[in-house]
């Protein structure tokens, strides 16, 4: 008869989360009140800070919940936002965004979390981590709130690189593919290249072959290309990933963003209008709430870095304790999904584009 050790469930493994507590608009008070939302939810989690011991030790023992669940790093500098990311590579081996990012890379922790510098962490985790075998230009990819299922799309790049040719779209694809199966769970994401029209003859030189080699590279890549989609196509549900470069991605982003934090205020003004608007207000209560928590960029907070050799999130740099637990949490699901991983098997699996572009020859498998 079995006894009762042999019947117990195995504990799951405890994800370790390396925190840059520096850098965000809104100080390190945001970034530990955020961590310990995190914790309180999930058992699992455990983290390191990054930042000036004496300022990390107050404000962790003011959160009971980070008791024993919270290794401090000493890290005295601060990247600052105005930081040029040169000079962050050349002098920035002292400061919290470094320390963090080398958590990682050390195999300390699964997973980096910043709200600094996005120049700055990008260039420290390309120098640090290194690209993956076959990747030509890392990509930052975010989720954008949809009509689909998850209520999520993902997009990318949005701002790792204003520049990408047709190869490196390819390769966004393949890395935007994987981000979707496993961060939102599609066995078979549909890929979309953001254009300015959905004919085929539209947009510039670099898009049209990227069509071509998407195209291709799909059958053998375990996802479905729709071909080329439009701006008003982002939230929609015919797409599961938006692929473009980075100049156009944040332009896209930062519009939306700007956009529901407008349809926020002009609601607040429309209720206010008169004694009868409050008293809808009062009824629509429920229903708007549901609409802000939708629209609301904190509870989607966090961009990945992809194409390199260890996964970090970048969290909006005025991210709050709400903002920061979604980027915790994001990274936490990436971490269980063994993403990182993943993402290098799927990139090592298909080789590059032959140099005239007009072929491509992949490796199919049951890799995720």
């Amino acid at each position: 008869m079995a006894s009762k050790t042999d019947l117990a469930i195995p504990t799951p493994p405890r994800t370790v989360i390396s925190v840059d507590a520096m850098g965000g608009d809104r100080g390190p008070a945001a970034v530990v009140a955020g961590i310990a939302r995190s914790a309180a939810k999930n058992p699992d989690i455990r983290f390191i800070l990054h930042g000036p011991q004496d300022v990390l030790e107050r404000l962790v023992a003011k959160r009971k919940i980070l008791t024993d669940r919270c290794e401090l790093r000493h890290a005295e500098g601060v990247v600052t936002m105005d930081a040029k990311p040169s000079h962050v590579m050349r002098h920035g081996k002292g400061t919290s965004m470094w320390s963090a990012i080398e958590s990682v890379r050390n195999g300390e922790a699964t997973v980096c979390v910043s709200c600094g510098n996005t120049g700055a962490l990008m260039a420290l985790s390309m120098v640090r981590l290194r690209k993956l075998p076959g990747i030509n230009r890392p990509a930052i990819a975010c989720l954008w709130p949809s009509r689909n299922p998850g209520g999520f799309n993902v997009m990318l790049d949005v701002g790792a690189d204003i520049r990408a040719d047709e190869h490196d779209l390819l390769q966004f694809a393949l890395m935007g593919a994987s981000y979707a199966r496993n961060g939102l769970d599609l066995p078979r994401p549909r890929i979309g290249l953001l254009n300015v029209g959905t004919e085929e003859h539209k947009g510039r030189a670099e898009l049209k072959a990227a069509h071509d080699l998407i195209a291709v590279a799909a059958p053998a890549n375990d996802f479905e290309f729709v071909g080329f989609v439009e701006g008003g196509d982002i939230p929609s549900d015919k797409v599961d990933v938006i692929v473009s470069d980075g100049f156009t991605g944040n332009v896209a982003l930062k519009t939306a963003e700007g956009i529901a934090k407008l349809i926020s205020e002009l609601l607040k003004e429309a209720f206010k209008f008169s004694p009868l608007s409050r008293v809808a207000a009062m009824l629509a209560y429920t229903s708007m709430r549901r609409l802000s928590k939708r629209i609301d960029p904190r509870q989607v907070n966090g961009g990945v870095f992809l194409g390199l050799n260890g996964t970090v999130v970048k969290s909006h740099g005025s991210a709050d304790a709400t903002g920061i637990s979604a980027a915790v949490k994001l990274a936490f699901q990436l971490s269980q999904s063994g993403f990182s991983e993943r993402l290098a098997a799927r990139v090592a699996s298909a080789t590059s584009p032959l140099q005239d572009g007009r072929k491509i020859e992949a490796k199919s498998g049951n890799i995720k």
